[in-house]
């Protein structure tokens, strides 16, 4: 590439977007920014977003995750977490990196691969976003064509629940994986909690509400 990525400086919780990008340069790019990383990306039809995360980002995140690992632990559903693999197709032209990502109903088909390729295995199951400063629009286009059945998207106040029908996603106030929970009210309250109380004491509420569950 005519840029070379060492000259890119971007500040956490800023991103970069750049244009034309083949498929060959995005192969590029990956293998030269390398595993160990703090910026992630999404690549999509010549489109590619390169973004380095706040820490209020990585804690969104993490608290995210840790309440629906909780809620499948409670639930003695197994699973698969595979935090920010890189997911990629040469022939959707279509590659991500999730804040979190978790395989379900396809954890006994993953489970003992150290490499997933989405070409001949399925994608995760269920795949987050915190989306505060970057275009969603780009990674639900990406996470669509890969075939991820169930999107969410964080903004900062509201969790979106994308579910894939028909290969296009429709937004939906109940997710096809917890069906009948309130996890657009829940996940958000028990995030604001974490902040109010700490990340254990939402926790330990989080597990006593869905305990008590029918």
């Amino acid at each position: 590439m005519q840029l070379q990525l060492n000259q890119l400086d971007i500040p956490p919780g800023q991103r970069v977007l750049l244009r034309n990008v083949s498929w060959n340069e995005f192969e590029e790019i990956l293998s030269e920014l390398g595993n160990d990383r703090a910026s992630r990306l999404v690549y999509y039809k010549g489109t590619l977003e390169i973004m380095v995360p706040l820490a209020g980002h990585e804690r969104r995140k993490e608290i995210i995750g840790d309440l629906v690992k909780a809620l499948l632990e409670e639930l003695n559903i197994e699973f698969d977490p595979l935090g920010s693999t890189t997911f990629k197709r040469e022939d959707m032209d279509a590659g991500v990196e999730p804040d979190e990502c978790f395989y379900i109903q396809n954890e006994a088909v993953t489970r003992s691969l150290e490499r997933i390729d989405v070409n001949i295995d399925p994608p995760p199951d269920l795949a987050i976003e915190i989306d505060i400063t970057s275009d969603s629009q780009i990674k639900k286009n990406s996470y669509q064509v890969l075939g991820v059945p169930e999107l969410w998207i964080y903004n900062g106040r509201k969790l979106e629940i994308n579910v894939l029908q028909n290969q296009k996603y429709i937004d939906s106030t109940q997710s096809q994986i917890f069906p009948n929970l309130p996890i657009v009210e829940v996940i958000p309250q028990y995030l604001a909690l974490s902040k109010v109380e700490g990340r254990n004491a939402a926790m330990k509420a989080f597990r006593a509400w869905v305990k008590q569950l029918p």
